[in-house]
């Protein structure tokens, strides 16, 4: 087991949204953004930004790594790119109160329409429908979870009706 492997992930963590270096075995050479480091396996996710935002990722095994030098550290803006790495076209970034009053709109519908609906969570951003099935953010029919095929078919129809109508 190499020293990259005996890290914890707290220690992997701080290499995240990092411009770094890679040494690894047979003097290979890999530079870019570090998006993730598996806790398990200890392999580095990196990113490069090729021209016409393009991206390339390589992926260096943990067993593999040798020494991991930070060149630059990550800006706002950096951050945000690397977020979007992995995120559908289609998806769209909703500020806190976009999402707050997506979630006040939705639960008043539905209350509206007589469905039973609480708030749950820390910071009460799951909406839980009859106990059976919950709404996350940001509150499409994507984002309805249940266990029970039948109300979650239902309640996915209902949502997409009702956010078909706000549009």
């Amino acid at each position: 087991m190499n020293d990259w492997q005996k890290k914890s992930p707290l220690d992997w963590e701080t290499y995240v949204n990092k411009l770094v270096k890679v040494v690894a075995i047979e003097k290979h050479e890999y530079e870019g953004w570090v998006l993730t480091v598996d806790p398990v396996s200890a392999s580095i996710v990196l990113a490069a930004f090729l021209e016409d935002e393009k991206v390339s990722i390589s992926v260096v095994m943990g067993h593999a790594v040798q020494e991991v030098e930070i060149l630059k550290e990550g800006d706002t803006e950096m951050k945000q790119r690397l977020s979007r790495i992995f995120a559908p076209k289609e998806s769209k970034a909703y500020s806190p109160e976009e999402l707050e009053k997506r979630k006040n709109d939705l639960k008043t519908w539905l209350e509206t329409n007589h469905i039973p609906v609480t708030e749950q969570g820390e910071l009460g951003r799951t909406l839980c429908v009859a106990g059976v099935l919950t709404i996350d953010p940001p509150y499409g029919s994507e984002q309805c979870s249940s266990s029970n095929e039948i109300i979650l078919s239902r309640v996915q129809g209902l949502v997409q009706g009702y956010l078909e109508k706000q549009q």
